[in-house]
């Protein structure tokens, strides 16, 4: 195998056992130490940052918003809920964004710091640094001889091996960065339209706190059993989980809302 190509140079029918065309069902991809990998059974990409800005965003949305309704809507008048919960929905969503993008952007910048790192260590102790993958190696099962064939032909590919030690010790990929861009957009996006969830009674004509309420509710318990089918976790419990955090939230609201109504009254 000519691991500097990228890719395997052997066929289905060079493996152990196997004759004919491979089956489409099995997918080859480059692993996260940057080897060839085939594999037979497919995996969710984790590596895009969208999926946790995404369910962040929307159920920050949805509680945020039906809390700040529910906490308004206990002592004001209709036309105000609206007022309070649009410049909720423009404020949390903008905030949201901007959050996402300099949180991930900055982690980027740490990674690309520790490559920098990483690299110049190379360059300086190229021993030190072959020394350390084979002790590494030799950790995870490989006998000594072994792990220092292993290391050299690592060691043939800086950028390999670069991306190995950086796998290995601080357990992240520099080739497969988060984007700022889609954590920011998907957390705009989501928290907007978990935000504007509650509102829709109030801009449907229909001036009543509850049917916001429950609107929210419908919401959380959606929101979590969707983000449930991204994890393989029952979604039922996933959504009442949701559910029962939020209805936390807004009565507490809801509650403060009466009383701060009170004493201004």
């Amino acid at each position: 195998m000519d691991w500097n190509e990228g890719k395997p140079s052997w066929t289905s029918e060079t493996l152990p056992g196997k004759t004919g065309a491979m089956p489409e069902s099995v997918g080859k991809s480059l692993s996260p130490t940057g080897l060839p990998h085939v594999s037979y059974h497919r995996h969710a990409d984790v590596t895009g940052g969208w999926l946790r800005a995404a369910t962040f965003g929307a159920m920050d949305g949805l509680v945020s918003n039906t809390a700040l309704i529910a906490g308004v809507g206990a002592a004001a008048s209709a036309q105000t809920v609206v007022l309070s919960g649009v410049a909720g929905l423009l404020a949390g969503a903008f905030s949201m964004a901007l959050g996402e993008y300099t949180s991930v952007t900055t982690a980027n910048e740490q990674v690309d710091s520790e490559v920098s790192v990483e690299r110049k260590s190379f360059r300086k102790n190229p021993k030190a640094e072959r020394a350390e993958l084979a002790a590494m190696l030799q950790e995870m099962g490989m006998t000594a001889e072994t792990a220092v064939k292993a290391t050299e032909e690592i060691h043939r590919d800086e950028n390999l091996a670069l991306n190995f030690h950086l796998v290995q010790e601080l357990g992240v990929d520099p080739r497969e960065k988060p984007s700022p861009w889609v954590a920011g957009g998907s957390s705009f996006v989501l928290f907007a339209i978990g935000a504007i969830i509650p509102l829709i009674p109030y801009l449907l004509g229909f001036e009543s706190l509850w049917a916001g309420l429950a609107c929210g509710g419908v919401g959380l318990l959606i929101a979590g059993a969707v983000a449930a089918k991204f994890t393989r976790k029952p979604m039922a419990i996933a959504g009442l989980r949701q559910l029962v955090f939020g209805a936390v939230a807004i009565a507490a609201t809801y509650a403060a809302g009466i009383l701060v109504g009170a004493v201004i009254t």
